[in-house]
């Protein structure tokens, strides 16, 4: 038995020209999104070379049997020392030369991951190495110059909420007149994202996490004693609700990029509070356009 194919017999099939996929199908019919999932891409961008789990899609017209995967994984690999200035522009040079590769006129990228974020303690001025939630969810239609594309780019942050309810019930309890310090009560950790639809690169990553940070009480991994102290006490002084924090968050969103964005950009707000007494948590969804939340400001 061979313990390898001869380059000429590999040349001998090539030469054949069988592809398996480009045959007739045994039921033509048109498949909206084929490809990939569960695959690490690596980008190049300012932060530096960062993963991102890929799920990348094209269709399929009725007449064709299947994708070629490995010409997906060619552009994957022909894009990993070019250096991008953004995730949605990396996304964009994915989607576009995947769909040339498959012949395809409609594709989606959803690239899903973390980036590093140095934060600086409110009351140490100590430096913790956190991260941030980043995804993109980016679909193309056309081909050439008649390439139209609409990106969602989504940033999320870890947080702290505490509860009005029971504070609320302890105040009228326990409360001596004259007293300031906010009553105990019990907090979550939670976590909430903020999805905008793009008009090119904006808004940026930086902006979106400026809105986050502005709305929510949020956390960080390095905190010494009077830092732990401070972000309690602000977060209890000012409680709220997974609603709440759905809310504030799209009342930053719209004073932020009103005036920026289309106002038919598609603002998507979701936040889940992992409750500590409770079994259950709690989650909260926002699903709007820029304009609807600018006309409640």
């Amino acid at each position: 038995m061979k313990t390898s194919i001869s380059p000429q017999d590999h040349a001998r099939v090539l030469a054949e020209g069988v592809d398996i996929p480009q045959q007739q199908p045994s039921f033509a019919l048109p498949l909206p999104e084929v490809g990939i999932c569960g695959k690490t891409v690596w980008v190049r961008l300012p932060e530096g070379l960062v993963p991102f789990t890929a799920r990348l899609e094209v269709n399929l017209a009725a007449q064709v049997r299947g994708i070629h995967m490995s010409r997906m994984e060619e552009v994957i690999a022909a894009l990993y020392d070019k250096e991008f200035a953004d995730l949605r522009d990396y996304g964009l040079r994915l989607g576009r030369e995947m769909m040339e590769r498959q012949g395809a006129n409609s594709g989606r990228v959803r690239l899903t991951g973390q980036l590093p974020l140095i934060r600086t303690a409110r009351v140490s001025g100590r430096q913790s190495v956190d991260s941030i939630d980043l995804n993109l969810d980016l679909k193309l239609s056309g081909q050439g110059a008649e390439l139209s594309s609409v990106a969602v780019l989504g940033v999320g942050v870890a947080h702290i909420t505490a509860c009005p309810c029971t504070q609320a019930y302890n105040q009228t309890l326990f409360r001596k007149e004259g007293e300031e310090c906010p009553m105990p009560t019990h907090s979550q950790r939670s976590q909430t994202t903020l999805s905008l639809q793009s008009s090119g690169l904006s808004p940026s990553i930086g902006e979106m996490l400026g809105c986050l940070e502005d709305a929510l009480h949020v956390t960080q991994d390095l905190l010494k004693r009077t830092d732990e102290a401070q972000l309690v006490y602000t977060s209890h002084s000012q409680p709220q609700f997974a609603e709440d924090a759905v809310r504030e968050v799209a009342r930053c969103a719209g004073g932020r990029f009103g005036e920026v964005l289309p106002q038919e950009s598609l603002v998507v707000i979701e936040s889940l509070s992992l409750e500590s007494i409770h079994i259950h948590d709690v989650c909260c969804r926002l699903e709007t356009t820029l304009a609807e939340i600018v006309s409640h400001l």
